[in-house]
């Protein structure tokens, strides 16, 4: 696949991207709002300090993941595993 878009600011609006790939594509700072990503794969991105807001994660796996100071609903997902364990041993 050839690539289409230049290096710089684009937008796109009611646009459909479905099967596009992006690889080695630097998106920081940018906004994704009323964006369908289902069935997205997602491997070596790194979201660190990203927000999400009036996120659908229904059925949504995450594996090998650095989880240091994310939150869930404003807990520590750290201290969600810790309480998780103690529980179920």
């Amino acid at each position: 696949m050839e690539t289409t878009i230049k290096s710089g600011k684009h937008l796109a609006e009611h646009a459909a991207l479905s099967g596009s790939r992006f690889r080695d594509v630097c998106l920081g700072e940018a906004v994704f709002d009323d964006v369908n990503l289902g069935q997205a794969t997602f491997e070596n991105v790194n979201l660190s300090k990203a927000h999400f807001h009036n996120v659908n994660m229904t059925d949504v796996q995450i594996s090998n993941v650095n989880t240091s100071g994310m939150k869930i609903n404003g807990v520590l997902v750290e201290d969600l595993f810790k309480a998780y364990k103690q529980k179920n041993g």
